[in-house]
């Protein structure tokens, strides 16, 4: 349990200052250089973590993103089409030369009506429909496009080899050079979700070439790299900015544990859409 003040022991007033004066003493003779290099430690670790995620959020944002037009990309194609026909139904049916522009802008900013194989995506292929598109027609569950997601023990294995391999540890250029080519073969494997070939990586790593300690070095090369730590979380900084702003990353904060339910409630929105697109259409060209 912690202790306040007033429950120290009253003997401790009365023993002799020497002993922490001494203690104060020693400390204050410690270099500028070591609190600097401490200070650096610390910083390069923060940056280290810092990095680790927003490589994730990175990897977050692209999976979901591929995901999300792999699902939903053909029903905003679909609706795009069916906003340029109604207004080309308009224009024929008013001839107003407004309706007539309109009609034009809409058709020219939309791509070709998606077949059937293209609103299936894999779901169809020689033999006809596949079990999962005769689900989807059938109002059955239906097993959801293929998905890169990297599983915990991945995640685990990726911060493990980051925190350890990262280019920033390096003293020199060689050694510099051999983190940022091993770290880049982390970082693939990890967007590729694949965990055999972490632990690879891994063991490849607890083999190699044992990083030197870091040896203190004068005060201004302690302060430049302060400085050059300070300037790489700027740009992170940047990056995850980048990243949370964009469409996705919006999209992944609004629902950071389900994304596939937000996925299926979007789908079912523009689905809803389509239906009264659809019905508008019917009742113009009627």
């Amino acid at each position: 349990m912690p202790t306040s003040p007033n429950d120290e022991d009253p003997q401790d007033e009365a023993r002799p200052a020497a002993g922490r004066e001494e203690a104060a003493e020693t400390a204050g003779q410690e270099r500028p250089e070591a609190r600097l290099a401490r200070a650096v430690r610390v910083a390069e670790q923060a940056l280290i973590e810092f990095e680790i995620a927003v490589e994730t959020f990175r990897v977050e944002v692209e999976n979901f993103s591929r995901l999300h037009h792999q699902r939903l990309g053909p029903m905003y194609a679909r609706l795009d089409e069916l906003d340029a026909r109604i207004a080309e139904a308009r224009a024929a049916k008013t001839g107003d030369p407004e309706d007539l522009r309109k009609a034009e802008e809409a058709r020219s900013v939309v791509m070709p009506m998606p077949g059937v194989d293209e609103l299936f995506h894999d779901w169809m292929d020689g033999d006809g429909l596949s079990p999962e598109a005769s689900a989807m027609l059938t109002d059955q569950p239906v097993r959801p496009p293929k998905r890169v997601r990297p599983t915990e023990e991945a995640r685990k294995l990726y911060r493990d080899l980051v925190r350890r391999a990262h280019p920033d540890l390096a003293q020199d250029e060689t050694e510099r050079t051999r983190r940022d080519e091993f770290i880049a073969r982390v970082n693939a494997a990890y967007g590729r979700g694949d965990e055999a070939v972490l632990r690879e990586l891994a063991e490849e790593w607890e083999a190699g070439p044992v990083a030197p300690q870091p040896e203190l070095s004068e005060a201004d090369e302690l302060y430049a790299r302060l400085e050059w730590l300070s300037h790489r979380k700027e740009l992170l900084t940047e990056v995850a900015q980048d990243l949370e702003e964009s469409a996705i990353g919006a999209m992944l904060r609004m629902a950071p544990d389900d994304p596939d339910h937000l996925l299926e409630e979007i789908a079912e929105q523009l689905l809803g859409e389509v239906s009264q697109r659809e019905a508008e259409l019917a009742a113009l060209v009627q």
